[in-house]
């Protein structure tokens, strides 16, 4: 019997990808896949297609490492319009309610931000991946069903107002992963009793990778045919993604137990937490947690 033929090569890194207006997550990730002729690749949390900017994309080993970023807090620069409510909170939906929108001045609307920094119950919009027995609420919403939504906590940990008009804010958003921005859009727009949605949005930071320089499309595309060291050379190493955790250097014959799944006690190693582990040879090998005696447990080992 012949052997499944593997496809791609095999490519290791994360590429800061910018990811366009009007692209699906998961479109962008493909195209970037093909583009770079990759066995295995995968994205760090979707954006919406009405949204812009940051879509770190994992290859061969970092995918091992995707979970973190997908959990990591997010940053995000987006243009609230005041006085318009749409029936999927942003400018893709239908207009669903017109106010006249009150002066405001910046007073008063940095009292009703602050109201919406910190942690907080979010009710998930309808217009959302989440699923209700197995399907998509979007789904639901796009054949006119509203289900009840349990609140999920949030953190706000900063809420800027960088300028503001008649009828529009401009916000950067610091928040913890698993915040919807347009139910925050629709939140602060009751506040101010005129209602809102979101006019424009961009991704500007995931976890430690925060208003970084981001490759857009239209250069790997001038990449592809020029060789394959000029696509690798936009690639971070896997291990630039977790530089918030301490690093332990672990000598060879501990390097074979933890390669092996077993914890191993690492002398001056930090007493709790995520570590990153390399080798004596200052090889990244990948992370492990802090167990309650001391010993390091490896969780995600990568081979490169």
């Amino acid at each position: 019997m012949s052997r499944r033929r593997v496809r791609g090569r095999n490519v290791n890194g994360i590429l800061l990808f910018d990811k366009p207006i009007g692209m699906t997550s998961n479109a962008a990730l493909q195209a970037v896949k093909r583009i770079y002729a990759a066995r295995k690749a995968g994205h760090t949390g979707s954006l919406d297609p009405l949204a812009s900017g940051l879509l770190p994309i994992c290859f061969g080993e970092a995918t091992k490492i995707s979970a973190f970023l997908l959990d990591a807090d997010k940053r995000y620069r987006v243009t609230v319009k005041l006085g318009i409510t749409t029936t999927t909170g942003d400018a893709e939906g239908d207009v669903r309610c017109e106010q006249e929108v009150p002066p405001l001045t910046r007073e008063q609307i940095a009292e009703v931000l602050n109201q919406y920094t910190g942690t907080l119950a979010q009710v998930p919009p309808m217009h959302s991946a989440i699923k209700r027995n197995g399907e998509p609420l979007y789904k639901l919403a796009h054949r006119g069903i509203e289900v009840e939504r349990e609140p999920r906590q949030i953190t706000i940990h900063d809420l800027t107002l960088h300028k503001f008009s008649v009828d529009e804010l401009d916000l950067e958003v610091y928040c913890s992963k698993g915040t919807y921005i347009r139910t925050l859009a629709e939140d602060i727009g009751h506040a101010l009793r005129c209602g809102a949605h979101v006019a424009a949005l961009r991704r500007t930071g995931v976890g430690v990778f925060d208003n970084v320089e981001m490759t857009r499309l239209v250069q790997v595309e001038s990449l592809r045919g020029q060789g394959n060291g000029l696509l690798d050379g936009k690639l971070l190493p896997i291990e630039s993604a977790l530089t918030q955790w301490p690093d332990v250097m672990v000598s060879n014959d501990m390097a074979f137990f933890l390669s092996r799944g077993q914890p191993v006690l690492i002398p001056q190693a930090p007493t709790r937490g995520w570590v990153r582990i390399y080798r004596g040879d200052k090889q990244f090998m990948g992370v492990g947690c802090v167990m309650e005696d001391g010993r390091i447990s490896p969780k995600r080992l990568v081979r490169v």
